[in-house]
């Protein structure tokens, strides 16, 4: 147990770091670019604290328009659907959320009335899915849901498309 805390703990530490990293790069490049340049901050569902997740991760053009906007442009895009349906099955969200999201062991994620609020609207559902909750689904986004591999969990890219497939369902705040 103590070997898997300290490797949990590296994973976060080299979050962080990245995290910073990229902040500064983000902030060097601002003004050189004529302008501001913002991203959007994530908090944790848990507690509300700050999420770090480097901007690295955020590797396609619809990852980075939602890191910077908080818009999910996979939103009524049928193929991105079509894939988040098969993420959501591949990574067994079934088991606790059901087959059509309707809820079984875990919450519906249909809406209105979300077990948790945030996830209203798509920044909110992301950190829930990025980070875990306190009520029992741990951490999906990459670099944190196996400690022991940094590299095994979903992408910023994934979790989009997974919550287009939601949207779809009927659950578009």
């Amino acid at each position: 147990m103590k070997n898997r805390c300290s490797r949990l703990a590296l994973v976060l530490l080299l979050n962080a770091t990245i995290f910073a990293a990229d902040a500064n790069a983000d902030a060097a490049a601002a003004p050189a670019a004529g302008g501001t340049h913002s991203r959007l901050s994530f908090v944790t569902t848990q507690d509300g604290s700050p999420l770090l997740i480097s901007s690295k991760l955020f590797n396609t053009k619809q990852a980075r328009k939602f890191l910077h906007t908080g818009k999910n442009p996979y939103l009524g895009n049928q193929a991105a659907i079509d894939q988040g349906k098969k993420i959501f099955e591949l990574w067994s969200c079934t088991a606790c959320h059901g087959g059509n999201a309707q809820g079984q062991i875990g919450p519906s994620l249909h809406g209105p009335n979300f077990h948790y609020p945030k996830d209203a609207t798509d920044k909110g559902m992301f950190e829930t899915i990025w980070h875990g909750t306190n009520g029992g689904m741990g951490a999906k986004g990459i670099g944190l849901m196996d400690p022991t591999d940094a590299s095994n969990g979903l992408t910023p890219d994934d979790v989009l498309k997974v919550i287009s497939w939601v949207r779809s369902l009927g659950a578009n705040p």
